[in-house]
């Protein structure tokens, strides 16, 4: 699976999957943002809060992650597990350069 993802969203699922949060904010460019079902969390600060509360800060964890639309935007379908939300999302990263500039959830 790894081929068919772009470097920069292998990095901030690496990330999640080791629970950093500082790496999975450094994945994202200065400016980009997280859209979790239209709340936007822009730039770092902002996305490392959203993480903190919504993401590695609830022990997310990715199963049976897999390429639903390839390109770029690219989106993952995955089953999401932790202590926060858990069911199916679907994740879209827009990659810009070697970095995210945003990442979509929706169910």
């Amino acid at each position: 699976m790894s081929q068919e993802i772009p470097a920069a969203v292998q990095r901030a699922l690496t990330a999640i999957d080791q629970q950093d949060n500082d790496a999975f904010v450094a994945a994202f460019a200065d400016d980009g943002y997280v859209d979790d079902w239209g709340r936007q969390f822009r730039g770092h600060d902002g996305i490392r809060s959203w993480s903190d509360n919504e993401l590695i800060g609830k022990r997310a964890t990715f199963t049976d992650t897999r390429v639903s639309t390839p390109g770029n935007p690219i989106t993952l379908v995955t089953q999401v597990g932790g202590d926060g939300f858990n069911g199916p999302s679907h994740f879209t990263f827009d990659v810009q350069g070697d970095q995210l500039a945003s990442m979509t959830i929706t169910a």
